[in-house]
C-alpha cells in the first residue's frame, strides 16, 4: 500500500528534524541536560493546548500510559547504552531494527499485513541503517557486546512505543489530543531525574544549554508529532521505515557540520535505504 505523497513528505521532514535534534544533543556538552531540555521543552505548550483540544477518548488511555512507561524505559536504556558504546554504533542498531519489529507488531496487533515486496523493503531499510554500526575490527572492544545488547533492547522499546502511539492516536478521537497528552506526561520523570543528578549546580548545568535545548525541543516535538499523526492515518510499517531514515540524515549532518567522515560505507547504506524505501512504498 503506497503512502499518500503528502504524508510521505511530512514523514521525511520528521526524519530530518529527528536527525537535527539528535545532532544537537551529540554536539552538546552535557547530554543528560540536553536530552532533558529537548524532551521537556514541549510541556508548557502541550499542557496549555489540552485546554482547547477535544477530550481524550477513554479507549486511548491505556495506550497513552503504556507509551509513557515504555518511553521512560527507553531513555534509561539509551543513557545506559552510551556508557558502553559509541553513538555511531548504538544509534543505528536501535533505530535500524525498529522498522522490522513494528512491521511484525502491526501485522499481529493491527492486522496490517505486508506484501512480499513491502517486506523486502522493510528488510532492506533495516539492514541499510544497521550497517552504519558495522566497524572493521579484528577484536571486539571492551563493553561492545553489552552495547549491542542494549541497543537491541532499545530497538524493541522503540518498536513497542511506536505501536502504542500508532494505536493510541487512532483511538484518541483526535490524534492531536493524544500527542499533547503524551508530550505533557512523557518528559516529567526524565526532567526530575536530570534535576536530581545535577542537584546543587542546576543553574550552572542547565543555563549554557537552555537556548539550544528549547530550540531542539521544538524540533523534536514537531518531528514526533508528525510521526504519531502519520501512524494514525497510514500503515505503521511504512511510516516507521521512512522515519528511521533519520539515521542517514544524521550521518549527513555529522559529515557537513561535525566534520565526520562519510565514506563509501555510508554511501552504500544510503543507497540501500533509499532503494528499500522506494520498494516499500511502491511494492503495494
Amino acid at each position: 500500500m503506497a503512502v499518500d505523497p503528502g504524508v510521505l513528505g511530512l514523514v521525511l521532514l520528521a526524519a530530518i528534524l529527528h536527525a537535527t535534534w539528535n545532532a544537537m544533543v551529540k554536539a552538546g556538552g552535557d547530554r543528560l541536560v540536553m536530552v532533558a531540555l529537548v524532551i521537556g521543552a514541549s510541556v508548557p505548550v502541550s499542557a496549555s493546548a489540552l485546554f482547547v483540544l477535544p477530550a481524550l477518548a477513554p479507549a486511548a488511555l491505556p495506550f497513552l500510559l503504556l507509551s509513557a512507561v515504555i518511553h521512560y524505559a527507553y531513555f534509561a536504556v539509551l543513557i545506559w547504552s552510551y556508557r558502553y558504546g559509541d553513538l555511531s554504533q548504538v544509534y543505528p542498531i536501535a533505530r535500524g531494527a525498529a522498522p522490522a519489529l513494528v512491521a511484525v507488531g502491526a501485522w499481529v496487533i493491527a492486522g496490517e499485513a505486508l506484501k512480499g515486496a513491502e517486506m523486502a523493503g522493510v528488510a532492506i531499510v533495516s539492514a541499510g541503517i544497521m550497517s552504519l554500526a558495522w566497524h572493521r575490527r579484528s577484536t571486539a572492544r571492551q563493553g561492545e557486546t553489552a552495547a549491542i545488547a542494549l541497543a537491541l533492547l532499545n530497538a524493541l522499546l522503540i518498536g513497542l512505543y511506536l505501536l502504542a502511539d500508532g494505536l493510541g492516536g487512532r483511538s484518541a478521537g483526535d490524534p492531536f489530543t493524544y500527542i499533547c497528552w503524551l508530550f505533557t506526561l512523557q518528559p516529567l520523570p526524565l526532567l526530575a531525574f536530570a534535576l536530581w543528578r545535577r542537584r546543587g549546580r542546576i543553574r550552572a548545568a542547565f543555563a549554557p544549554h537552555l537556548k539550544a535545548g528549547v530550540f531542539g525541543g521544538a524540533i523534536a516535538a514537531i518531528s514526533y508529532g508528525i510521526a504519531i499523526w502519520a501512524l494514525s492515518v497510514a500503515p505503521m510499517a511504512h511510516i516507521v521505515a521512512l522515519r528511521e531514515t533519520s539515521v542517514l540524515f544524521a550521518a549527513a549532518i555529522g559529515t557537513l557540520l561535525l566534520k565526520e567522515p562519510f565514506g563509501r560505507r555510508r554511501i552504500a547504506a544510503a543507497a540501500a535505504v533509499a532503494g528499500g524505501a522506494a520498494l516499500l512504498n511502491l511494492g503495494g
